[in-house]
C-alpha cells in the first residue's frame, strides 16, 4: 500500500535554485521569512552560462554582505575592445560609471559560481536548498486567482529523493528556468520569438592577444563573437554567432577561427543554441510569482539576463517580507509586475534591435557589422566624455532602472517630482552601511539642522538619518527621502523648518499601502 506524500509547510515556495530563485531564498531568510529553495537538480549548475555581474548587481551583492567574495574571485572587465590588440579601440565604460556607483566596470563572475556562493551561503545561515526536489504540478483546488494568507496556503506537488511530497507555501516564486514548469501550470503565455540564428559558446585555454580586463568585440566577414576574460593565461569565454541551426563542434570551431582569427591551445568546455526574445504575459497569478527566466529570456547582448534575474529575485524578496511582516497591504505585491515587467521589456526590446544589427546571418547584416564596427569604435569614445556617458553607463550597469510612482499620462504628486524618486539611492561615502539593514529609511543629505520626523509614520521606518552633502547633487539638502528596503526612493518631502507637509507623506504612504 503505497505511503502518502510527505507534507511540508513554509511561508515561500521558490522552485529554482539558479541565480534568481538562491537569490531571492536569500534575501528572504535574512528578512526573518520562512523560505524554502527547491530543484530538481543534484547541487549548482556545473556549466557558466551567464557571465558578467553587472554594477547594480554588485551592489545588491554589497547589501548581502557578499560583494567582497565576489570581487576576490571575479575577473574584472573595465572596456569593451573593437577588435583583438593592445591598439585597439574601445570604450571605457568603467570611467563613465565612477562615481555613480561604487562598483564601475563588470565582473566575470560566471553563473556556476553566483550559485555556488548564494547556495553556500544559504546553507551556512541554516536554510539549505532542498536539492534533487522536482516541482511537478500545483495541486487542484488551488486558489490562483484570490489573495492567500497564513490561513488560505496553496498547494504545490514535488518529486523528492524519498518519493512525492506536498508543500503548502503562502506564495510560491517560479525562478525555475526558461522552460519552467510552474509558468506552463500557471498556462500564461510566453510571448515573442525564437530567432533562426544558433550562438555557440567555448570556453578557451591560451587564446592568443586576448586582452585581461576588457570584454572584446570581434566582426568577421560571416561572424560576430563576444569575448569575455575569464582569468589568466589567455583563458577566454567566447560567444558567436554561427548561420546553421545545429552546427557541429569541429566546423563551428573552425569557422571561428578562420573568420575571427581566434586562436587557442584547448576547449575546455562548449555549447550551441538559439536565441529566445520572449516574456510572459503576466508575471503573477494569485499567490504565484514568475521571475527571472521563466519570466523573460533574450539574447546574451550586453550581458544583462542574469543581473535582471537576481534584481527580480532581490526585489520581489523584499515586496513579499514587507507584506508577510504587515507592513504593506496584500495589493502591494502588484507593485512587482507593475514595476519589474517594463525594465524585461524594455531589455527585450533593447537587445532585439542590437541583436538585429550585429548578430543575424546574412550579407546584409554582416555588412551592417562590419559599418557598426568602424562607427562605434569612434563614435562611442567620444559620446562617453559628454554628459551622456554616465547616463549610458547607468544603462549599462542597470542602476539606472525608474520605477514609476504613477501609471504612465496620470499627474504627478508633489512627492514624486524629485527626480531621485523611482530610482536606486544615488551612493554616497557614507550610506552603505545603512542600506545594509534592509530596512524602510528616512534620510537627508545636507540639511543643516536635524529633520523632524514626520508625525503619522509607523515605528519601523527608520530615521531621518542624517548624511553629508551628496557630492554630485543628485539629492537636495531641502529634502527628506523615504527609502525602500530594495534601495529605492519611495518618495521625496520637501523641508520647510524641518518638517513636512503631513498631507503629502499621507499620500506617499497610501501610494505604497504602507500598513499601520
Amino acid at each position: 500500500m503505497p505511503t502518502a506524500p510527505v507534507l511540508l509547510e513554509t511561508e515561500v515556495l521558490v522552485v529554482g535554485a539558479g541565480p534568481t530563485g538562491l537569490m531571492a531564498g536569500l534575501v528572504l531568510h535574512r528578512r526573518g521569512i520562512d523560505a524554502l529553495v527547491i530543484d530538481g537538480k543534484s547541487g549548482p549548475t556545473r556549466e557558466s552560462r551567464a557571465l558578467v555581474v553587472q554594477a547594480r548587481s554588485m551592489e545588491i551583492y554589497d547589501q548581502l554582505g557578499l560583494a567582497a567574495q565576489v570581487l576576490a574571485e571575479a575577473n574584472p572587465a573595465q572596456r569593451i575592445q573593437f577588435g583583438p590588440g593592445s591598439t585597439a579601440t574601445g570604450i571605457d565604460f568603467a570611467r563613465a560609471q565612477e562615481g555613480w556607483t561604487s562598483f564601475p566596470g563588470a565582473q566575470v563572475f560566471e553563473q556556476s559560481r553566483n550559485e555556488e556562493l548564494l547556495s553556500r551561503t544559504l546553507a551556512a545561515e541554516g536554510a539549505p536548498v532542498r536539492w534533487g526536489h522536482r516541482f511537478t504540478d500545483l495541486a487542484e483546488g488551488s486558489g490562483l486567482e484570490a489573495s492567500t494568507g497564513p490561513d488560505s496556503p496553496i498547494e504545490v506537488r514535488a518529486q523528492g529523493p524519498e518519493g512525492p511530497l506536498r508543500i503548502r507555501a503562502r506564495w510560491v516564486i517560479g525562478a525555475d528556468g526558461a522552460s519552467s514548469p510552474v509558468r506552463h501550470a500557471l498556462d500564461l503565455p510566453f510571448e515573442g520569438v525564437t530567432d533562426d540564428a544558433t550562438f555557440c559558446v567555448a570556453d578557451l585555454r591560451g587564446v592568443d592577444g586576448a586582452p585581461a580586463t576588457s570584454l572584446t568585440a570581434r566582426f568577421g566577414q560571416q561572424r560576430f563573437a563576444l569575448t569575455f576574460p575569464m582569468g589568466p593565461d589567455g583563458h577566454v569565454r567566447v560567444v558567436w554567432l554561427h548561420g546553421e541551426k545545429d552546427p557541429v563542434r569541429g566546423e563551428a570551431l573552425a569557422g571561428m577561427r578562420e573568420d575571427l582569427g581566434i586562436t587557442y591551445e584547448r576547449v575546455d568546455w562548449y555549447s550551441a543554441y538559439r536565441v529566445h526574445h520572449r516574456v510572459a504575459s503576466h508575471f503573477r497569478r494569485g499567490p504565484v510569482f514568475l521571475a527571472g527566466d521563466a519570466a523573460h529570456v533574450h539574447s546574451p547582448v550586453g550581458g544583462q539576463g542574469m543581473n535582471t534575474g537576481l534584481q527580480d529575485g532581490h526585489h520581489l524578496a523584499h515586496l513579499l517580507a514587507d507584506v508577510a511582516a504587515g507592513r504593506l497591504a496584500e495589493t502591494a505585491l502588484d507593485r512587482f509586475e507593475r514595476e519589474r515587467r517594463p525594465v524585461a521589456m524594455t531589455l527585450i526590446n533593447a537587445t532585439d534591435r542590437a541583436f538585429g544589427v550585429i548578430a543575424r546571418p546574412g550579407r546584409g547584416t554582416a555588412f551592417l557589422r562590419r559599418r557598426a564596427r568602424d562607427v562605434l569604435s569612434v563614435l562611442a569614445p567620444r559620446l562617453l566624455a559628454t554628459a551622456l556617458g554616465p547616463y549610458l553607463g547607468g544603462l549599462l550597469g542597470q542602476y539606472r532602472i525608474r520605477y514609476r510612482a504613477v501609471a504612465d499620462g496620470e499627474p504627478s504628486p508633489r512627492w514624486a517630482q524629485d527626480p531621485a524618486v523611482g530610482l536606486r539611492l544615488p551612493p554616497t561615502a557614507e550610506n552603505a552601511e545603512a542600506l545594509r539593514a534592509m530596512t524602510w529609511q528616512l534620510h537627508s543629505y545636507g540639511y543643516g539642522t536635524a529633520a523632524i520626523r514626520p508625525a503619522g509614520l509607523p515605528h519601523w521606518i527608520q530615521g531621518p538619518l542624517a548624511f553629508s552633502p551628496d557630492p554630485r547633487c543628485r539629492l537636495r539638502s531641502d529634502h527628506l527621502y523615504l527609502v525602500r528596503p530594495d534601495g529605492f526612493v519611495a518618495a521625496s518631502w520637501p523641508l520647510h523648518a524641518g518638517a513636512t507637509a503631513s498631507e503629502d507623506v499621507r499620500e506617499a504612504l497610501a501610494a505604497y499601502t504602507v500598513t499601520g
